[in-house]
Formats: C-alpha cells, structure tokens, sequence
C-alpha cells in the first residue's frame, strides 16, 4: 500500500512541474499532463511503477469522469437538443464510420477491425469540448449549443455501441447476445430509470438536506450502479454512465456535479496522465504511418463533413468552421470501445496503441484549434466560404432605411426589441441563426441573416447612418469589431455592445462604445437600486414585481408560439 502512495506522489509531482513549466509558456494545461504521462512511463523515466496500479488508477478515471458525463445527459436534454443537432450527429457519426473503415480496409485491416476504427473516428471528446468551451466563455454561444447537442447524439451513440461490445464479449451466440444485451443490459436499465423517475426523488428530498450526506449518496450510487454491472458481465464504465444518467433526472444534479467537480478534475488529471504513460514510444516507427493518417481523418476530413452538414441546414461560415473545429478530435469513449475490443480478443493491442496516438495528436492539436479558433477563423476564412449557402443571405434583403440595429436576439435582445419598438424607431435584427431569423420573418420583424464577425456584411450595412446599435452576443472579439467598424464611419451613434468581465467591459468602453451591459453583474445591481428606492414599501415591490411578471409572460407566450412555428415547418 505504502508502495502506491510514492508512486502515486512521483505521478502528480511530475505531472504539476512539467503543467507549471508548460503553463509558462502559456500553453494548454492538458498538454502538460500528456506529456508528464509519456515520462514517467516505462519508455523514458521507469521508476517501478505497477502496470496494476496505474491501469486501476486508469479504470477508476474513466468511470468517473463516465458518470459525470452521465449528469449531464438528462432525457429531457436530449429531447430539447433540436432537429440540427440530431440530423448533424447522425449523419456525421454515420459518414466518418464509412470514411474510418474505407481508409482502415486501404491500409490492409481486416473487416471487424476497420468497424472499430471507423466507430472510434466517428466520436469526439466530450471532456475535451466542455472544458475549453467553458473555459472560453463559449457553451452557450450558437456554434457552442451546436456543438455540445452534436456531443449528446455521440453519447448516447457510443452507450449503445459500448452494451453491445460488452454483450459480444462475453455471448456464445446470437441468442445469448440477444438474451443478455436486451433482457439483461436492457432490464437493468429501465429498472434504474424507474427508480430514477419514482422512487429516488422522494429519497433524496431527503438526503439534500444535508450536503454530505447528498455528496456521499451520489459516490454511492455511482459504484453500486457500476458494481452491478460489472455482475451481469458487462464494464464498470457502462455502469458508471448510466449511474450518471439517471441521477441527472434529479433536481439535485447541479449541487451533486459541484460537489463532485473537485473529484472530477483530479480524475480527469490522471485520465490524461495515463493516456501520455501508454504511448508505446519504442515502437512509435511501427504505428505512426496509420497514428498520422488517423489523425488527418478525425482533424481534417470529420471537420470538414461538419462544415458541409452545418452549411446544408443555412448557418454561416464561421458558425460551420467553428462547430468542425470544435469537435476534431478523438473521444474518451473511442479508447473505451477499444478497450473493450482487445479484452474481448475482437482487435489487437496495436489498434488500441495506435488510436492511443491518434488521440494524444487531436487532442493536442484539437486543444489550440478550439483556443485560437478566431485566429485560425481569419487565416481559413476565404477557404471555408465553400461551406455557406450563399442564397441564404441573398434571400435576406438588407433593408437601408433603419435607425437603429440589433445585433443577436436572444433574451436580451428581446427586452431591447420591445422598447425600441416603444420609442418608434426603425429598426432591423441581425441574426446569424436561420432557425431565429425565420421565426422574426413570421412575425414580420425586421431582420437579416449575417455574422457580425464577416467584415464584408458590415460594410454591406448603413452603419454611417444609424442612431443607436445594440449588440447582445457575448463575443468579446465580435463587439470590439462591432465598436471599431461603427465608430470609423460614425462617432455620433450610441453604441450598446455585451461583456462578460469587467476588463473586457473597460477595453470596449476605451474602444468608443456608449454603455457595456454585463448581464452578470448587473441582476445584482439593479436589485441594488431597486431596494434603494423602495426600501420596505410592499406596494412598490408588487409594482415591479407585476411588472416583471408581465415582461416573463409575454416571454414564455413568444416561447409557445416560437415552438408551434417550429412543429409547423
């Protein structure tokens, strides 16, 4: 035991040196475990640690950050996820497989191994996206929503795929994977998600009052869940997921994943530690040929049936390059499914080697294309214009005479139409989501498809013109272009642009803006106010307090009929 602990301590100890030393350079901290991973591993620095102890380590780290996956998957989720992302991922998941096993069958694999290449192609990491999207700021953004419902379709994808391997494994026949993948697998599941909609609820109304004791349950629940698994013969990792899963109908998932998060970082440390550690870097010259052209697949070719699918359903080119940038890389699962594979003597080590690598390359180059996405944007920008549907915008007619322009509709946008509206000015809404703009088109709003980022569509608008901009996306790099493109042709216009932090406030108010809203500061201060001006008086806070009402119900009204328009299509 004590042996585990020091070799525990070199791990991280190397693992925090070579992250601090690559956090200098100002480099993606993922990278830094990586690579710490690929030295201590028995290739460069061997300092005795167990192949046993590190695979448990490997074992318990996937199934964890599995079950956190899982909160995040809520059915109701899913089920609001849009027609987009469900046409995109399935097609996507569906074409890179075929491209996956093409190449694979080229390069001389036999047909069972091209099918598991072609699968771990067709996922990409939903740890590696959530992190650097939530770290940008970027989850709730257009392409960010895209993304993220793209990922949920590859999840539930790659459960499926993960039960049936895991049938397979262990089936002498068809009828005895039919028997124990549906009635086993499956009549364990539904029975957990009958505990999760009936039973579990009552329970843990509970246990949430008091935080350890819901903290405790939730690591409980994940092992119990995994364990019994685990007993009808399938992974420990399929347990954790659906453990995950089901509590997500809880409406406690978002104190449970707080409480977890600190565990879940930990983990995803040693997930990527690990995965730096089983780089066989003396046989590199026997697998980084099909590492490489693997690579290319999942960063080039995935990418780019992304941007062709996106461009089919009429968003922009930035929109579609961001959403294929986004998800070129391999997935956590990918390496799972492969796992499974070798254990069940379907596949040779050297494939799940070779993925291995296939998964450091995208991850790493993944990690800066996500990062400085806006930067590669610029430089592909011309290239990628092959993946807009150019009659989209030309449907869109710019209309000249307007006072003032709206820049994102969203639930800000909605408060700033209505009292634009008010005031009687002419006005018109730049949207760069065709789902929004056909909506604003039935109710005869005054809108245009565009990106506010395409300076060509700026110069296309009456910006020397216009009396007021109000701009609500959250794009700090948008609004600074936003500012300078208007104040080079205008200096009177009164210019309202978003900031999520207060030093991107103060840099868009040197730019020339008017006013920076800052939706996340300002519910706090104008709470502030209102208890300043109203103190105690009741009769003042029922006005406002009727008031607001009234503002969410015209609110949830435009929601109703958003979504009847939306069946109707």
């Amino acid at each position: 035991m004590e042996q585990v602990f020091i070799q525990l301590g070199i791990i991280l100890f190397t693992a925090f040196v070579v992250s601090y030393i690559v956090r200098a350079f100002k480099q993606p901290i993922v990278i830094g475990y990586i690579i710490a991973g690929m030295i201590i591993s028995p290739y460069i620095i061997s300092f005795g640690a167990s192949q046993e102890t590190l695979d448990l380590f490997s074992q318990f780290g996937i199934a964890f950050l599995l079950f956190m996956v899982g909160l995040h998957m809520n059915p109701k989720v899913i089920k609001e996820i849009g027609t987009t992302s469900l046409i995109i991922g399935i097609v996507q998941i569906f074409l890179t497989f075929v491209l996956g096993f093409f190449i694979s069958s080229i390069l001389g694999f036999d047909n069972i191994t091209s099918a598991f290449i072609g699968i771990a192609l067709a996922f990409s990491s939903t740890i590696i996206t959530m992190k650097l999207l939530s770290d940008k700021k970027q989850i709730d953004s257009l392409y960010g929503k895209i993304s993220i419902g793209i990922l949920i379709i590859q999840d539930v994808v790659a459960i499926a795929v993960l039960i049936f391997i895991s049938s397979v494994s262990n089936a002498g026949d068809v009828s005895s994977l039919a028997v124990k993948g549906l009635l086993g697998g499956g009549g364990l599941i539904a029975i957990l998600f009958l505990l999760g909609f009936f039973v579990l609820p009552k329970i843990m109304k509970k246990i949430a009052q008091s935080q350890e004791l819901l903290f405790l349950f939730s690591i409980t629940w994940a092992f119990v869940v995994a364990a019994l698994f685990s007993y009808i013969g399938f992974s420990i990792e399929i347990g954790a997921l659906i453990a995950g899963v089901v509590l997500s109908i809880s409406p406690y998932t978002i104190e449970i994943s707080s409480k977890i998060r600190p565990l879940r970082d930990f983990f995803l440390i040693i997930f990527f530690i690990i995965l730096g550690f089983h780089i066989p870097i003396l046989s590199m010259n026997l697998i980084i040929v099909n590492a490489l052209i693997f690579s290319l697949i999942a960063l080039i070719f995935k990418p780019i049936i992304l941007m062709g699918l996106t461009a089919m359903l009429g968003y922009t080119k930035r929109t579609n390059f961001l959403v294929g940038t986004t998800l070129g890389q391999i997935s956590e699962f990918s390496l799972i499914v492969l796992g499974l594979g070798v254990s069940a003597g379907l596949i040779s080590g050297e494939i799940l080697s070779t993925l291995t690598l296939t998964s450091v390359i995208t991850i790493t180059i993944s990690t800066y294309m996500i990062i400085y996405s806006n930067e590669f944007y610029k430089k592909m920008s011309n290239f990628v214009s092959i993946f807009e549907r150019k009659e989209v915008r030309k449907k869109s007619k710019i209309i000249k005479k307007y006072d003032a322009i709206l820049f994102g509709y969203n639930r800000i946008g909605f408060g700033i139409l209505r009292k634009l509206k008010k005031i009687r000015k002419k006005y018109i809404v730049v949207d760069f989501d065709p789902e929004v703009i056909s909506t604003l088109s039935k109710f005869r709003v005054p809108c245009i498809y565009g990106d506010a980022y395409d300076s060509d569509f700026l110069d296309e608008l009456s910006l020397e013109k216009i009396k007021l901009m109000a701009s609500t996306i959250p794009d700090f790099e948008i609004n600074m272009l936003l500012v300078d493109s208007i104040r080079a042709v205008n200096s009177d216009a009164i210019i309202i642009v978003r900031a999520n932090e207060v030093k991107e406030a103060f840099e868009l108010y040197k730019k020339g803006a008017s006013y920076v809203l800052t939706p996340y500061f300002l519910g706090g201060e104008y709470v502030a106010k209102m208890i300043e001006h109203f103190e105690i008086d009741k009769k003042d806070y029922k006005k406002e307090k009727e008031k607001h009402m009234k503002m969410l119900a015209e609110i949830a009204e435009k929601g109703k009929r958003h979504s009847k328009i939306k069946k109707t299509k």
